[in-house]
């Protein structure tokens, strides 16, 4: 009979006394307890509906005409070529369209070769009206340079009532395309065509516009573009001016170098 070495007996009684633990005990011993982790990240917050942004409606500004202090001699018929700083007290402005209320960064100046209009705000609709006379049929020129973005509008008006606001308007977008409105208290179309004789990009155009009885005739560049009769809104007279308008890019930059008032 095999007998076994004290040293390995003793050793067994100790191995088989812990397997009998690990029996009785079910099986291996829990591992400790993992201490929870914090949680350290910041709560989600609410972040608030965005509101209604939406454009206001298209209605004049308040703009308030130049107070009643001396002015050169009036003139019906003439060229305004803008070559000093009095022909600003024979003019007012007034703006409109969605971003009318941005006009902070408008710039009106007279630099020797023109008056140029630095609009500064998108969606910008300025209009320049010569004060101290008022029009039956007329024709209107126009010489303009483009100085800023491939994106805007330029307008001849003519027959506007301020107070009611009502004019006609010869309206010409920079990529080519041309409208005539009815402006009575919002834009009406009377009509829209190209324009191909239009120059594109930073050039000088020339636009002319002249109302005579309930005809409209609008050139381009000495190439009339239509002849219209409008037989719904006979705006009968008014003051005479122009429009520079913004879209959707800055800058929007123009030089206007003459304005024409003569007789059809």
């Amino acid at each position: 009979m095999k007998k076994y070495q004290p040293v390995l007996f003793f050793l067994s009684i100790l191995l088989l006394a812990s397997l009998a633990c690990a029996s009785l005990s079910g099986g291996e011993a829990p591992p400790a307890a993992v201490p929870p982790v914090e949680n350290t990240s910041a709560p989600v917050e609410n972040l608030p509906v965005p509101t209604n942004t939406s454009a206001p409606v298209l209605e004049p500004t308040n703009t308030p005409k130049p107070a009643n202090t001396p002015v050169p001699a009036a003139q019906e018929f003439f060229t305004e070529e803008f070559e000093s700083e009095a022909f600003f007290d024979q003019w007012y402005y007034f703006v409109f369209g969605p971003g009318f209320e941005n006009d902070e960064n408008l710039q009106i100046f007279q630099d020797g070769d023109g008056v140029t209009f630095d609009l500064g705000a998108l969606d910008f609709y300025l209009y320049y009206i010569y004060d101290p006379q008022t029009y039956g049929d007329v024709s209107l020129t126009m010489v303009a340079e483009n100085q800023g973005r491939n994106n805007n509008n330029v307008s001849l008006v003519c027959r506007l009532d301020y107070d009611n606001a009502q004019w006609y308007e010869f309206s010409v977008e920079s990529g080519g395309l041309w409208y005539l409105y009815a402006y009575d208290n919002g834009y009406n179309t009377l009509d829209s065509g190209g324009a191909n004789a239009l120059k594109q990009g930073k050039e000088t155009n020339e636009y002319s516009m002249t109302c005579e009885g309930n005809v409209i005739t609008m050139s381009i560049n000495g190439d009339e573009l239509k002849s219209y009769t409008d037989r719904n809104y006979n705006f009968s007279d008014g003051q005479v001016g122009f429009n520079v308008s913004s879209l959707n890019v800055l800058p929007i930059t123009v030089n206007v170098k003459s304005f024409d008032i003569s007789q059809p």
